[in-house]
């Protein structure tokens, strides 16, 4: 089915237990309650379980998954790793319902296991570097997700996705050539957009926009702007146009529409996260699926995600 599905580690634990270890590990084991590297024994015996160490200077014991979203479950981590690859190989996504088939976990751990993923997809502590910048063309726009276009403006309910009848909004950002970095936010004006803009987007970039008005109007506040007229059929005029931020909505809408169908309020910025990540890790910039896979799975660490926060189940 995939060109990696024959690789131990989605097959053997141990296996995939040293793979885990190698890439949260690489300078030796840390221990997550002290924070010592390299200060731990490993666990031997009957008694011990695999890959178990005894820090030997809080004397806490640890295996590489605690203080990670992987932490206490029970999902074997071949079938963790492998649900991993199979969301970052799938540029629409999968559903959960395919993932329950193909894994064979219950519906209900699928579910949390495929929001602990995406969890890990979204940005930690590192700082971001702003998009954009001297002689680099940045898009922006705003989308809908959810419902019908007549219902655009309609009360928000629930749920977003074909059945809904509000919508949401989401406000990306696009460097040509580069990342994006989308938003779910509460209602689209000068005064939720500028904040977004200023702080993503680097102050020399050359920022392209359509004829929507609060897009354009902070838009208009940099020094380089450009936009085109879709209302008058203007798309491209030279290099000015939003067609690589329209391409990016075009998939968000493809996977958010025909493979997930309701997506949560609630947790919509972990689905942008999901189609960040991976049009940020996209082929198109030499990164494979195997590279995606290793990338998203370093977003574990330090995080930890309950049943209790994600709340209940919503067919997602």
């Amino acid at each position: 089915m995939f060109p990696d599905f024959d690789n131990q580690i989605f097959r053997d634990e141990t296996r995939a237990r040293e793979w885990l270890e190698a890439e949260l590990w690489p300078d030796g084991p840390v221990c997550p309650h002290c924070g010592v590297l390299n200060g731990s024994t490993k666990v031997h015996g009957t008694t011990g379980r695999h890959g178990l160490y005894m820090c030997n200077a809080c004397r806490s014991q640890f295996t590489v998954t605690v203080g990670t979203l992987m932490e206490r479950s029970k999902i074997p981590l071949t079938k963790w790793l492998y649900a991993t690859y199979l969301l970052m190989s799938s540029k629409k996504g999968m559903s959960t319902q395919q993932l329950h088939r193909t894994l064979g976990v219950s519906l209900k751990s699928t579910w949390f296991l495929m929001h602990r993923i995406r969890e890990a997809l979204r940005e930690g502590g590192s700082p971001f570097i702003p998009l954009g910048g001297k002689g680099k063309k940045v898009e922006i726009d705003e989308t809908y997700v959810g419902g019908k276009e007549k219902n655009k403006h309609a009360p928000k309910r629930q749920h977003v996705g074909t059945g809904g009848a509000g919508k949401e909004s989401v406000f990306a950002l696009v460097e040509r050539g580069g990342r994006v970095k989308s938003h779910h936010i509460p209602s689209v004006n000068a005064a939720t957009l500028r904040p977004i803009i200023t702080a993503q987007v680097n102050a020399a970039s050359f920022i392209m926009t359509d004829e929507g008005g609060a897009a354009k109007k902070v838009g208009g506040e940099f020094s380089l702007h450009g936009s085109v007229n879709h209302s008058i059929g203007e798309y491209v005029r030279g290099d000015i146009h939003t067609n690589t931020i329209e391409g990016y909505f075009s998939i968000l809408k493809r996977g958010i529409n025909g493979v997930y169908h309701h997506v949560s309020q609630e947790h919509l910025k972990r689905y942008l996260a999901e189609f960040d990540f991976r049009y940020n890790e996209r082929m198109a910039l030499d990164v494979s699926d195997m590279e995606r896979t290793t990338k998203a799975i370093k977003g574990i660490a330090g995080k930890r995600l309950t049943y209790r926060r994600i709340g209940e189940a919503t067919n997602a």
